[in-house]
């Protein structure tokens, strides 16, 4: 049986069903038919495959392929320019140098900051929400560059919404505004108390862009990444310490 591969195939694969002798075999056949390599090569105009980071490391240090998107103080190489120029932002290059205004709590970016004050965290800011937040820089936003001019808040945007029991179907715990399905009634009334079904009252500037947001800190992580090149990253940072501070924003 050994000479002649009479043996029985006792390894089936869970994909196709195809049966091998040896489960380095059925190992061998899923990696080449079912999953393929993980790791790629960053030069868009090679994209070669390779089974490891070290291996894919290797290829675009012998070839030079990964220079065009990489940090050299970190030794190490992004898929794409979005990835390099968010690395750079982070807390690695960046550290926690911008200040909460109220408490002094360090953070790595302005909307992170925002996030902070916005959602009532702060604890010398606990009157300041989402709602009175942008009461206030609505009214220096007098040219509307990041507010959207409406006449009030809709009548339900400053309610509370709470499930219950009876929001089980059988299978999870469902937001009746959207459907979506949760594991604990608990994780379901945080997002049912999260900016989630809240207005959209913040908009990006940027030409072509029109994205609007429910809060001011997921307008700033926006223009924070740059993706649609309304303004700088320092920019941001300057304007978020203008809107605290009662001056007028800036962005260019």
């Amino acid at each position: 049986m050994d000479a002649l591969d009479h043996w029985t195939p006792r390894f089936e694969c869970g994909t196709c069903d195809e049966l091998f002798s040896t489960d380095w075999e059925l190992d061998e056949h899923d990696a080449n038919e079912h999953y393929g390599p993980t790791h790629y090569c960053e030069e868009s105009d090679c994209g070669r495959g390779f089974w490891t980071q070290q291996d894919a490391r290797e290829h675009m240090d012998d070839e030079g392929h990964w220079r065009v998107h990489y940090c050299d103080d970190c030794d190490r190489g992004f898929q794409n320019e979005n990835n390099l120029r968010m690395h750079m932002n982070s807390r690695t290059h960046r550290g926690q140098r911008f200040p909460c205004p109220f408490c002094g709590a360090a953070f790595t970016t302005a909307s992170g900051a925002t996030h902070h004050v916005e959602t009532g965290s702060c604890p010398k800011a606990r009157n300041i929400n989402r709602e009175n937040l942008h009461t206030f820089i609505d009214e220096r936003d007098t040219s509307g560059i990041i507010t959207n001019k409406q006449i009030g808040w809709h009548t339900n945007d400053n309610e509370s919404f709470v499930a219950g029991e009876a929001s089980w179907n059988g299978h999870a715990y469902e937001c009746y505004l959207c459907r979506r399905n949760f594991k604990t009634l608990r994780s379901l009334n945080q997002h049912l108390d999260s900016p989630a079904h809240k207005q959209k009252i913040y908009h990006c500037f940027g030409r072509g862009c029109g994205k609007e947001f429910p809060t001011l800190a997921a307008l700033f992580g926006h223009l924070e990444s740059e993706s649609c090149g309304a303004t700088r990253f320092e920019s941001v940072q300057q304007n978020v310490a203008n809107v605290f501070s009662g001056r007028a924003l800036t962005f260019r």
